[in-house]
């Protein structure tokens, strides 16, 4: 196993830029043109809040870890650079890939007890009691990633720093919230984990459950980006005595500046969370719902 995210297939193999991850999807429609004209489907986002909503159900159904939820929808974001979603039954990856993860991060679960949960959770005609055909699905998923599927979280990273930057209880089950939310977005095909960890406790120090909260968190993230290596205090702060939260995010932003955290990623990722936080009001499970089973039901993909 690689102990080394930077010497893993994660980094050498499962990390792009925006414009090459852009560009293999767009390969992908175009090749299945006819397809993706006739079965629209909502934004990628939407799609996979719907997806890590109906893990989360069947997760905890079987008493899954949280690190292998997070496994599993990065083992589904992969396959689905790959792989064009309108050729699958959707629900026969999600089960098949929460199967593969669970085996993977050493807590794995009976095949039959996962199809027996997955035919409970949804639908019966969308996952048959045929265990073969989750058997030959995880074989599909493994083939397409190569089988290279050990994943780096950004779990560690938040464990390793919380003491260094002394961050209170409330703030770590926030980044930590914050982590499973990135799962949600293309974040783990284009950052390190350790650049994730650090937004997220970014974001938990400075991050408030309104609309305006959002705009200033944005606002402070574009600011990081005129951070100095010898700059202790973040733009645009006034001198003074700071609250405690304010101090906290004072050592945060020295932190970075003397650190070598790419602070641009930061601020990129900062947004990107801050943008599906955004788009998560237009969030409808019904219409995810009605639009994936058009395209399983009208292609029989659930036979």
């Amino acid at each position: 196993m690689a102990a080394n995210y930077w010497a893993s297939t994660q980094r050498r193999h499962w990390q792009f830029s925006r414009e090459t991850l852009s560009e293999i999807r767009q390969q992908l429609e175009d090749e299945e043109r006819a397809l993706v004209q006739q079965y629209p489907l909502p934004d990628r986002r939407l799609l996979s809040i719907f997806f890590n909503q109906q893990l989360g159900k069947l997760g905890k159904k079987m008493n899954v870890r949280q690190q292998a939820l997070a496994t599993a929808q990065v083992y589904i974001r992969r396959f689905y650079s790959k792989v064009e979603i309108r050729r699958t039954n959707p629900y026969l990856v999600l089960a098949t890939a929460l199967y593969l993860a669970c085996k993977m991060e050493e807590c794995p679960q009976h095949i039959r007890m996962v199809v027996s949960e997955a035919r409970q959770q949804w639908p019966a005609d969308f996952i048959i009691s045929d265990v073969s055909k989750l058997g030959e699905c995880e074989f599909y998923l493994i083939s397409e990633m190569n089988s290279q599927l050990i994943i780096h979280h950004p779990y560690r990273t938040l464990h390793e720093f919380q003491g260094t930057l002394s961050m209170a209880q409330d703030d770590i089950s926030l980044a930590w919230s914050i982590i499973n939310d990135h799962y949600l977005t293309d974040l783990p095909l284009l950052v390190p984990p350790h650049v994730v960890a650090v937004t997220a406790m970014f974001l938990a120090l400075t991050l408030k459950p309104t609309q305006t909260g959002l705009q200033a968190v944005a606002s402070t993230a574009v600011s990081l980006n005129s951070v100095s290596p010898m700059s202790k205090e973040l733009p645009g702060t006034t001198p003074g005595p700071p609250n405690t939260q304010q101090k906290k995010v004072q050592h945060l932003v020295s932190w970075l500046a003397e650190g070598e955290i790419d602070i641009k990623a930061v601020v990129e990722c900062s947004q990107e969370i801050i943008s599906l936080y955004d788009i998560w009001e237009q969030y409808n499970e019904k219409t995810c719902k009605e639009q994936i089973v058009r395209f399983v039901k009208a292609r029989g993909l659930d036979k």
